[in-house]
């Protein structure tokens, strides 16, 4: 006992100089050779196999023009059966096959499901919950990742795995660890240093207590030692800072174990991490990406029907591409159906495997891989399927995605390293969308008929999906940004938090004629989710040229008087209303309605050189496309994309040959005609000439790729 005792002192020393060096994480390598084509594969598990195939395995991947695999970072048990025993000749077999076949690597470290001896040994690393919920062995990513255990463990084994692949010519990359959160922990070594931090942040107890107005039911602080545990913490300001801790120790926590592999890794390796999807809670995925090569993102959607139309592919995509204005890889996607259990299986219509493809590659990725090579047979991910079924023979799945890749064989180096350059982006506040759902704006029995709910993140996907059936390029941006100039239309959805620096960098944008639409709950309490004590909107209100004091929600929806955006049956507004008393700003829509008729609903100012738009409630999708379509002109930014076909798509960015590729897509199970009205080109995809104003024509679920000047 003595000894284990010892060992923990020691490892927990150890993670206190890594927390404290976590600036010296975040540089990444620099001489990582760009890529020269699009890499294409899938994650492959050949240790779940129920009998031996490599060598068919191997051969079917090559035949189906897969160049890439990811391996390893699910089975830490078989890397190290027991505690100090490792073994390697498992993966150093995969690794060759796949070598000798032409089919590069990147390893994953295996860190996100611990094996069962470690969990017997020490019971500590797994997490506790708030109010001492104890997770248990079984489900993955169940350990507290501060746990000094934990650590020792994970950095020993990382060591090993990229000391034996750095040479490895085959293994090109490093994937660390496998979508990362905070698990939820509160152990106390979480909750001790998480005091540390706040001792750190504020400085003495008395100044906590003021930021977090913790005179209010007598709960301010005079000692460290007296705060309390954040299990039923009811203060705003503690419940922001908590899911910010949250946040910084996922930061920490891959920006060790990058760290880590830089230490042993080959410089010409990259260094990468897999989000599952994007716009967490509990994850602050731009600054995880200071310490990465590039950032990697697991994208799932809605197959078959309507559900199918690249909106979900774009926003995920345009969300991880703007971590670092820079491309990114795409480690898991949709094979065939998905979930964890047979209630959700919608394989994709024929052309969408391959149209889904290039929607990832449209928006910048430079890898598409398939989460998995073959359907499992047991356990909890049973139905999420592979390329290939639980029969593991060629299928229809196999056969369209062996199509793709034969075409990316020969195209791909025209389309890896894409970049594209928007002009429009939307300020996403990660704070805003906690404090937000601590204290929201509507109530469950708000949430509309499709069961879909209104809150913060609602309104971002609302904002970016209306932006994208426009084929309106979007970036994203956050509060750190000290510039927004390069864009010359600003959308700002529900910007809950923020200090009052970021409002005036928005207001001086607009200033300097930036176009800004902006909806209600922008600029309502500051960095510490403390209400403002001036007129709302605070630092705002010159810009936005209107003051308010009240609010109401809206038992009903309500309509606009007059119907000024000539939407219908879709005339709506609901969930909330900000009784907005006009200064400078003029009203374009009224509330119709005996009582909220004074207000108006939605607002527009002129200041300085720039315009904004303010949306005082929640708007319809179809009011909301007619606010961002009038937003879009204003700004100069209408053109031939705005004219194609609504089910028609358009993508476009300048490759490594310095040439515009334009992608269009025809979203539907009918074929589309339309005007081609773009610099003349050729279809990468037929060889086809394409001039201005050819007819083209798309089949179902097909696309064309135009890449201009050749």
């Amino acid at each position: 006992m003595l000894k284990r005792t010892l060992l923990a002192s020691a490892l927990s020393c150890a993670l206190a100089a890594a927390t404290g060096a976590m600036a010296a994480d975040r540089a990444p390598a620099t001489a990582v050779p760009p890529l020269q084509t699009i890499l294409y594969g899938a994650a492959y598990y050949h240790e779940y196999m129920p009998s031996e195939r490599l060598e068919k395995d191997v051969q079917m991947m090559k035949a189906a023009g897969f160049n890439v695999v990811r391996l390893g970072e699910s089975t830490w048990s078989l890397w190290e059966p027991e505690d100090g025993r490792f073994e390697y000749a498992w993966m150093d077999r995969v690794v060759n096959a796949m070598g000798k076949a032409g089919i590069k690597v990147i390893m994953g470290t295996p860190t996100y499901s611990i094996p069962a001896w470690m969990a017997r040994q020490n019971p500590e690393i797994l997490a506790r919950k708030f109010n001492g919920a104890q997770n248990m062995y079984g489900m993955r990513q169940n350990m507290n990742t501060d746990s000094a255990a934990y650590r020792f463990y994970a950095e020993r084994l990382i060591r090993k795995i990229v000391s034996r692949y750095k040479d490895n010519p085959n293994v090109i990359g490093w994937q660390v660890d496998n979508e990362t959160g905070s698990y939820g922990a509160a152990n106390e070594d979480v909750f001790v240093r998480f005091q540390h931090h706040l001792e750190k942040k504020f400085g003495t107890p008395e100044n906590l207590s003021k930021a977090w107005f913790l005179n209010y039911w007598g709960q301010d602080l005079h000692s460290w030692t007296d705060l309390p545990r954040p299990d039923g913490a009811q203060s705003t300001g503690y419940k922001l800072e908590w899911s910010r801790w949250g946040q910084m120790r996922v930061t920490n926590f891959l920006h060790w174990q990058a760290r880590l592999v830089r230490e042993n890794a080959s410089p010409r390796q990259f260094v990468t991490h897999d989000f599952a999807g994007s716009m967490h809670a509990d994850v602050n995925e731009e600054a995880v990406s200071a310490a990465l090569d590039m950032p990697a993102v697991n994208i799932y959607h809605w197959g078959q029907r309507e559900y199918y139309n690249g909106a979900e592919q774009t926003l995920q995509a345009d969300f991880t591409r703007s971590l670092k204005r820079n491309n990114f890889l795409v480690t898991e996607t949709n094979a065939q159906s998905t979930d964890w259990s047979s209630s959700f299986q919608y394989p994709p219509y024929d052309g969408q495997f391959r149209e889904d493809v290039y929607t990832h590659l449209s928006n910048g990725s430079n890898m598409v891989e398939y989460w998995h090579w073959s359907s499992i047979h047991a356990n909890q991910e049973t139905y999420w399927k592979g390329v290939l079924s639980h029969d593991l023979e060629p299928n229809r799945a196999y056969a369209e995605i062996s199509h793709t890749g034969r075409e990316l064989q020969k195209i791909g180096p025209r389309l890896v390293n894409l970049k594209l350059q928007n002009d429009v982006a939307i300020l996403w506040s990660r704070d805003s969308l906690n404090a937000l759902n601590d204290m929201p704006f509507a109530k469950n029995s708000q949430w509309g008929g499709d069961g879909s709910k209104a809150d913060y993140g609602s309104l971002v996907r609302q904002m970016h999906r209306t932006l994208y059936d426009m084929n309106v390029g979007t970036d994203f941006v956050f509060p750190e940004v000290q510039d927004f100039s390069q864009y010359k239309l600003l959308i700002v959805p529900a910007l809950y938090v923020a200090d009052d620096a970021l409002l005036k960098r928005i207001s001086e944008y607009i200033r300097k004629g930036g176009h800004v639409v902006m909806t209600f709950k922008s600029g309502f309490t500051n960095e510490n989710t403390a209400v403002r004590w001036t007129m709302a909107p605070g630092p705002l209100r010159e810009a936005l040229g209107f003051h308010y004091q009240e609010f109401s929600n809206l038992a009903q929806p309500l309509t606009l008087k007059g119907d000024p955006y000539n939407a219908g049956g879709d005339n709506k507004v609901q969930y909330w209303a900000e009784f907005l008393q006009l200064d400078t700003a003029k009203a374009l829509a009224y509330y119709d309605h005996h009582f909220f008729g004074r207000w108006p609903a939605i607002t527009q100012n002129q200041y300085g050189a720039g315009k904004v738009t303010y949306e005082g409630t929640y708007l319809s999708d179809k009011l909301q496309k007619a606010v961002l379509k009038a937003a879009v002109q204003d700004a100069g930014l209408s053109g031939p994309d705005q004219q194609l076909p609504p089910q028609v798509h358009a993508r476009k960015g300048v490759n490594d040959f310095g040439r515009n590729v334009r992608y269009l897509f025809n979203y539907s199970a009918a074929q589309v005609t339309f005007r081609y009205q773009y610099k003349p080109g050729t279809d990468l995809l037929t060889s086809r000439q394409v001039k201005e104003d050819d007819t083209m024509y798309l089949g179902p679920w097909d696309l064309a790729i135009v890449e201009e000047g050749r």
